[in-house]
């Protein structure tokens, strides 16, 4: 293992670092506003690396150049229908979310449908995110975990118990920073470990071309040879049933990515809670675009990584989620290696603040303040704080829970929140694009859009790719259906 006490000094002295900056840069929090939405007074372009920081940072560095190494590039499809899917956000969502001093993505279903579909639409987002983060949290740990097995805790405990270790440390210290600093503390650290990992990104391709036969040439040679550099899948084999049972091809991943950033960044607290620190509709529809670009280039970047790890390896039996953080820890020059496992750990933790800090903000906005009116600020920031350690602690137990999955981290955590994107992404539509849906109609057709996944999920075998579309679908077909049904009643 090249991972020597000088790339344990900087791994320990790094997260100390940011931390202690993150919590200077916030300064006071005052009110709920403050620790939630940053005054509502944090630049568009900031917010734009945060949002992208937050929903690719320990995925994207962990899974993803996993994903490269056992098939292709397929899963840079799904990223073109990730920039579709965020200008329909932007033209036609995020409008409302500026009609009013909104403090969640939920809370315009109360303007629109009342506070019954609210606090649904609330509770729902809060179980899929527990269990999304959960799977991330889990990523997370992974490279800790293979760094503590070359210690005497590796020795002395268990694998299980290195991960449970692993895990606990990062959240604690994550929510270090999250407990004073809030949103403002969170969304400048992610502008900052974004540049920094994808440096390390770019420097682990400078190093691991180094290693190969005729260099990055030969290695992009080899990679082409083994079908690594095919990103378009025009494939209908296996008829209807076939075709929607595979993933990857252009269709499924174009318009189930497309349908998946509706969700992710028009209705999940996560990202709406950004957008709406950036405190104008122009500002956040400006940040959100802008991030459709980047995803692009970020995945492409990591794939391409994986593809000349595939060729490193030869191709060899790992386990997919290890690949990368193996090479960095047992490859990777004493010193640069333990920056890289620094910058993820902090991007990483980037992401588990920002679940942490949504949470609570849903719990807070949702579900305290319309019902205990008589807080006052001071009170109220500091139920948010405690509020905020509760989630932690829940993600903690919920990542633990996930150690055992087979399934590559990355699309595991895709699927969970496919699970639910769907209903909820159809019962906000339903509510933007028509006047006539009411209350009655809208409860029905969002419950009707889960249980149909639930069928889909436990019953079929229809890809994760075509979740929210045939979710979503469901949800507005049912609500329209309703609509008209008891009008003629």
């Amino acid at each position: 293992m090249n991972f020597t006490y000088l790339d344990a000094i900087i791994v320990v002295a790094y997260l100390a670092g940011i931390t202690w900056f993150g919590i200077r840069l916030a300064g006071k929090q005052t009110t709920t506003q403050d620790y939630f939405l940053g005054g509502r007074k944090i630049p568009w372009w900031v917010v734009c690396f945060s949002i992208v920081a937050t929903e690719t940072s320990t995925l994207t560095f962990i899974s993803i150049p996993g994903l490269a190494y056992l098939t292709n590039l397929n899963f840079l499809q799904i990223t073109f229908g990730y920039f579709l899917g965020r200008v329909v956000v932007a033209y036609v969502i995020l409008p409302s979310y500026f009609k009013g001093e909104l403090g969640t993505a939920y809370s315009f279903l109360t303007k629109r449908f009342g506070t019954p579909m609210k606090n649904m639409a609330s509770g729902v987002f809060m179980m899929t995110r527990l269990a999304a983060d959960g799977v991330r949290l889990f990523a997370t740990a992974i490279p800790l975990a293979l760094i503590l097995k070359g210690t005497f805790i590796g020795q002395n405990f268990s694998n299980q118990w290195i991960y449970v270790v692993s895990i606990i440390t990062i959240a604690l210290i994550t929510y270090s920073y999250t407990f004073l600093g809030g949103l403002k503390s969170v969304v400048w650290m992610e502008m900052v470990q974004l540049l920094i990992y994808i440096t390390g990104a770019v420097a682990a391709i400078i190093i691991v071309s180094g290693e190969l036969s005729g260099g990055l040439s030969g290695g992009i040679a080899s990679a082409s040879e083994a079908g690594k550099y095919e990103v378009f899948n025009l494939s209908f084999e296996g008829g209807l049933k076939g075709f929607f049972s595979r993933p990857y091809t252009l269709i499924a991943s174009v318009l189930g990515g497309a349908f998946l950033s509706m969700a992710s960044h028009g209705i999940d607290q996560l990202i709406v809670q950004r957008l709406l620190a950036t405190g104008s509709r122009k500002a956040s529809q400006k940040a959100l675009i802008t991030t459709g670009g980047i995803i692009i280039f970020q995945f492409a970047l990591f794939l391409f990584l994986g593809s000349l790890l595939f060729v490193f390896y030869g191709g060899a039996d790992i386990k997919s989620d290890e690949v990368f953080p193996k090479f960095i820890i047992e490859e990777m020059p004493t010193g640069l290696s333990g920056f890289i496992i620094a910058a993820l750990f902090a991007a990483a933790m980037s992401t588990l603040s920002s679940s942490i800090t949504a949470l609570g903000s849903t719990t807070m906005y949702d579900f305290i303040i319309p019902y205990y009116r008589k807080l006052n600020l001071s009170n109220e920031v500091m139920i948010s704080r405690i509020i905020t350690g509760v989630w932690c602690i829940l993600l903690v137990g919920s990542a633990i829970m996930f150690m055992r999955s087979p399934q590559a981290v990355v699309e595991l955590a895709l699927s969970i929140a496919s699970f639910t994107y769907g209903g909820l992404l159809g019962t906000f539509l339903l509510g933007v694009l028509f006047r006539r849906p009411q209350l009655r109609h809208a409860i029905p057709a969002f419950l009707t859009g889960i249980a149909l996944m639930v069928y889909i999920i436990l019953f079929t075998s229809i890809a994760w790719t075509w979740f929210t579309l045939i979710g979503t679908a469901a949800t507005i077909c049912t609500g329209l259906l309703l609509t008209g049904l008891w009008k003629k009643n």
